[in-house]
């Protein structure tokens, strides 16, 4: 009877070869659909400074949780202990079958839905497929300590990813990237595995600050500094209140977040389209739809054609708020009164109230149309 040798089972304390592991993760990664992927050290102590000074200016507006987890969000060892490395990847979504987004922000009949929202929830597409790279390496070094997040927990992903070497941060915060602009989304494998870091990139963007210029609300106070109280991204989705008042007429027909400081970006010029299917395929035409036909969903059709998709964690409640003030910011039309008188008796206060001011907007701009 022929024996076979007993081979010992491969585990992180065995393993040696962390160099050629390094550079495998990078190309599993691109196999399983990110465009790129780094990895880095936890040392976040520079960022850790920035964070503190932007959450004692209030600059995070009603973000409670960017305060409740302090520092702890720029160190990875704290939020899960005994990290060593954090491995970044990004996936490209500029979805390049919706209409063109300068048309739709022109056009104050429509709606304006930030494009990383036109397809499925990225949360869920990205944390499948680092699930999917966390697996590939225990395959390979055995069982080992890591956990996945996408934008899931106190992370500082942008700083993280530009240790990584995947892109630099931008003068409006985000992280940008020659290849592919800043149309993309982030993950992390926060891991215990001694794997050795990635180069940094160097930044590009020199003079530039038309992200600044073009800014709806005046949100980038400067460059490197977002103030998230005046931000459209963050008065459409994460504020639950009221909206400021002063800053209404600015938001225009957006209605879900804001693109306008990518979509001036010269890096962005050179975005490709995404290759994934669950970002490239619009849900619900909502790259062209017209407000008045949406802030007629029921709740239930809304739960319903949300269902899967990013925009459904703002709720209803806060959906028709966001189209209210895109109605009260359209050319006058007495059609889009009728549609918000419809709506006077709403239920919800939040509602009522920013139907009551869209109204007095459309009043007064059909007014004006009738005495030009």
């Amino acid at each position: 009877m022929r024996m076979h040798k007993a081979v010992s089972p491969t585990t992180p304390d065995t393993y040696h070869d962390w160099a050629a592991l390094a550079t495998t993760i990078v190309q599993w990664g691109r196999a399983l659909g990110f465009q790129e992927v780094g990895i880095s050290d936890t040392d976040l102590a520079a960022d850790e400074i920035r964070l503190l000074n932007w959450l004692g200016a209030d600059r995070h507006g009603e973000m409670d949780y960017m305060a409740r987890h302090g520092s702890r969000r720029a160190r990875p060892a704290e939020l899960v202990p005994r990290t060593l490395r954090v491995i970044s990847a990004r996936m490209n979504y500029w979805p390049g079958e919706a209409r063109d987004a300068d048309q739709v922000l022109s056009d104050t009949r429509k709606a304006y839905v930030a494009r990383y929202a036109l397809g499925r929830d990225y949360h869920k597409v990205m944390r499948a497929r680092l699930g999917a790279l966390a697996q590939r390496i225990r395959n390979e070094v055995g069982d080992f300590g890591f956990r996945v997040f996408t934008d899931s927990a106190p992370v500082l992903e942008i700083a993280l990813a530009a240790k990584a070497g995947l892109g630099w941060r931008g003068k409006h915060t985000l992280l940008l990237t020659r290849e592919a602009g800043s149309y993309f989304f982030l993950g992390e494998i926060y891991t215990d595995l001694p794997l050795p870091v990635s180069a940094p990139t160097t930044a590009h963007c020199g003079t530039c600050t038309k992200c600044i210029d073009i800014c709806p609300t005046g949100a980038i106070v400067a460059p490197y500094e977002l103030d998230a109280r005046r931000c459209i991204s963050y008065l459409t989705i994460e504020l639950k209140g009221s909206i400021p008042e002063p800053l209404r007429p600015l938001i225009g027909n957006r209605v879900y977040g804001c693109d306008d400081c990518q979509l001036v970006c010269p890096w962005n010029r050179y975005a490709p389209p995404t290759a994934t299917a669950d970002f490239d395929r619009v849900r619900n035409g909502l790259d062209d739809a017209d407000l008045v036909s949406l802030f007629a969903w029921t709740e239930d059709e809304f739960n319903t054609k949300m269902e899967g998709s990013a925009i459904r964690r703002i709720g209803y409640e806060r959906w028709l708020r966001n189209l209210a003030v895109g109605l009260g910011n359209a050319a006058g039309d007495p059609a889009i009164v009728t549609a918000l008188r419809a709506r006077v008796n709403d239920p919800s206060p939040l509602v009522r109230e920013h139907v009551a001011w869209a109204i007095s907007r459309q009043e007064s701009a059909v007014v004006h149309e009738a005495h030009r």
